[in-house]
């Protein structure tokens, strides 16, 4: 009988490779292991010559690199891709978006909101500074060292909808589902009915810490709800392996846990540091990035106290590296 320990750790249901993974009947899935920050997953549906893009990467070299790959798969729908889904907001998941040319890209509305808030020099700018940012300077470089931030153009979503869309590719069709504000202010899942083939996004970090930006972390969890309601057997997560609907209830499980978890040491007067460091994160310990749980934590006291308020990013990112630093 296995811990809960070695159940997380079996999560993955296919070989976790560097590349593109034909999940068969035209489904495909570009991993980048370990899945940790900035190394996200993308996906490919092909039906016919018509083709979908789930998603591009942190930067344009790995963007062009898993595009050619993808055309080698598939050239008679790949050469022009007819239509790009971005699953939500971060730059590892859009700065790519100018690479899948003439394209219609697809999002939420919230997510597409948010995305006209971003510019993807900040990070660039924040690369360049990084050396003189002390601690938090030496954390951001350890999470974003390996990415090339130069000469991206922002390029956003063309075609905006809520709650739910569907797209038909080829005789395919692909069911896009707004499950956000969660991760992100404009979360989605994409489902191929047909092949029981899920893409969430940001929705799953699978063998890796979620990271709550947004919230409210109960819409995450329906969000997990309705996942393990579909008859979907292949699911590919924003990071992490391949998995299946035991890699959606280790994130439920997760999200139920520290909510308790932070709320007892809310209501018992701790900060957001002690909160983080007191959680015991046994059961987790294979799982990456464990510092972001300072995040969550001040993700869930904001929505203790009713605070609508943003997120502090610099300041999490100091509090992310100092937990990292002390950890090690």
């Amino acid at each position: 009988m296995m811990s809960a320990t070695q159940e997380i750790m079996t999560l993955g249901i296919r070989p976790y490779d560097h590349g593109l993974t034909d999940l068969g009947n035209g489904g495909y899935a570009w991993l980048q292991p370990n899945g940790g920050w900035g190394w996200s997953n993308a996906g490919l549906i092909v039906s016919g010559d018509i083709s979908l893009v789930i998603d591009t990467l942190f930067d344009k070299p790995l963007t062009q690199t898993m595009l050619d790959a993808m055309r080698r798969a598939e050239p008679q729908a790949t050469q022009d891709f007819d239509l790009l889904v971005n699953t939500h907001s971060n730059g590892d998941h859009c700065n790519g978006n100018e690479l899948v040319h003439g394209a219609q890209i697809v999002a939420s509305r919230a997510c597409a909101e948010e995305l006209s808030r971003e510019n993807p020099e900040m990070m660039l700018n924040l690369m360049a500074q990084a050396p003189n940012m002390g601690e938090v300077g030496e954390f951001f470089l350890l999470c974003f060292n390996a990415f090339d931030f130069r000469g991206i153009q922002h390029t956003l979503p063309t075609r905006l909808f809520e709650d739910e869309m569907t797209l038909n590719v080829g005789d395919k069709t692909v069911e896009l589902k707004q499950v956000g504000p969660a991760h992100t202010a404009g979360d989605i899942l994409a489902y191929v009915p047909a092949d029981r083939l899920l893409f969430t996004g940001d929705i799953l970090f699978i063998e890796g810490h979620p990271i709550i930006w947004a919230g409210p972390v109960n819409n995450w969890v329906k969000a997990c709800d309705y996942m393990l309601g579909l008859e979907v057997e292949t699911i590919v997560p924003g990071h992490g392996p391949i998995t299946d609907k035991r890699g959606v209830q280790a994130v439920r499980d997760y999200l139920t846990y520290i909510t308790i978890e932070a709320r007892a040491r809310y209501d018992a007067g701790m900060n957001v540091y002690d909160a983080a460091m007191d959680i015991n994160l046994t059961d987790y310990d294979s799982w990456g990035d464990g510092e972001r749980i300072v995040v969550n934590v001040a993700t869930l006291y904001r929505e203790f106290a009713n605070d609508p308020g943003p997120a502090n990013v610099v300041e999490l990112f100091g509090l992310m590296a100092q937990l990292h630093k002390q950890r090690r």
